[in-house]
């Protein structure tokens, strides 16, 4: 397929730029692939997902936490410097995109908010590698100087006090990503609580977001695409987990494409075919034809044009009815992207 096959007309408006009064308090629109197009699609609100889940089922979170890995500083000739961690390497160590009039070469040395330095140890690819020159932990250092990265379509001067909770979901546990796995901010700790009285088991996963998830799709034959790499982590807990709920009868549920991604990479690296404990990177590229392995639904917020998120979508859903969902929602003017609203894809029934 082709990238202008995943192409719809967004009107700017529809990008959200603030998060909803309440974690719960979007729209939900669901899709259910078994039905012809015109009857697939039901607007609802986000809170009715309770609907559509029966006991026995599972969702899986991506449980990874937001570092707020926007730092800003100056070079020593004093010009402005912005730096957007890609990721904590080790306790001293950075990988960062850097951005400033002139890229630093190796052994330059970077002042951040006069309150700590870090030296360039060289490149890999786009990345610059740093040294954190202080005892102090680089985690630490993060937590207390950074700003939230907030995706590059919230067209905001900087991040605000509130994006500090509302870019984070209510279950994050461990730090390292640079963008939040977004499906996840609707839920707060009352409606998880609603799903778990209901008999619906929850699992976590972790995926660490790295910036490339902004990366667009630049060449025309999409299997020519080279997805980025990303850390993720999936427990002998949760493989238990996925077991129990197939052998009660029960449907797994992704919340949010990183977790699809987590669980379909620990399925394709298993030796045996089956989903088995990993820990590693992944750079799972998952367009149509796909044949999924461990995901039956999946909840997902409305995603870029042409970029490899609505491509994993149709891959789930099916090409015609995700861009029939897509043209609706935009007619329905549904909020998109990372404070915007949800969506609901039912499993598909087999044939």
């Amino acid at each position: 397929m082709k990238r202008q096959d995943f192409f719809f007309d967004l009107p700017e408006h529809l990008i959200a730029q603030q998060p909803t009064a309440q974690r719960r308090g979007s729209r939900l629109l669901v899709l259910d692939p078994n039905l012809p197009l015109p009857q697939s699609l039901n607007d609802r609100q986000f809170p009715d997902l309770l609907d559509y889940l029966q006991p026995n089922d599972m969702l899986v979170f991506n449980n990874t936490k937001v570092i707020p890995a926007r730092l800003f500083g100056q070079k020593a000739t004093g010009g402005k410097v912005e730096l957007l961690i890609e990721r904590v390497l080790d306790e001293h160590t950075l990988l960062s995109h850097v951005r400033s009039s002139k890229s630093p070469k190796a052994g330059a040395v970077l002042r951040i908010e006069d309150a700590f330095e870090v030296e360039v140890l060289g490149r890999e690819d786009a990345l610059f590698v740093l040294k954190v020159l202080s005892d102090t932990p680089a985690l630490s250092l993060i937590e207390q100087y950074g700003h939230m990265p907030l995706p590059p379509y919230i067209e905001r001067a900087e991040d605000q006090a509130e994006d500090m909770e509302r870019y984070q979901t209510v279950y994050s546990a461990k730090p390292g990503a640079v963008a939040a796995p977004t499906a996840g901010l609707h839920f707060d700790e009352a409606l998880l609580d609603e799903i778990k009285a209901k008999g619906v088991t929850l699992g976590f996963v972790t995926l660490h977001v790295g910036a490339g998830t902004f990366k667009p799709v630049q060449v025309d034959d999409i299997a020519a695409h080279k997805m980025h790499s990303e850390y993720l982590e999936v427990s002998a807990e949760v493989v238990e987990q996925i077991r129990q709920t197939r052998a009660k009868g029960g449907r797994v549920f992704a919340v949010g494409t990183t977790s699809v991604r987590c669980l379909e990479s620990a399925a394709s690296f298993s030796a045996s075919g089956e989903i088995e404990p990993y820990q590693g990177e992944t750079d799972i590229f998952i367009t149509p034809g796909y044949q999924f392995k461990e995901v039956d639904g999946l909840i997902t917020n409305f995603h870029l044009p042409e970029s490899t998120l609505i491509m994993l979508v149709s891959a789930l859903a099916g090409y015609e009815h995700t861009m029939h969902a897509y043209a609706h929602a935009v007619a329905q003017e549904y909020r998109f992207f990372s404070y915007g609203d949800a969506m609901l894809i039912l499993p598909k029934q087999p044939d």
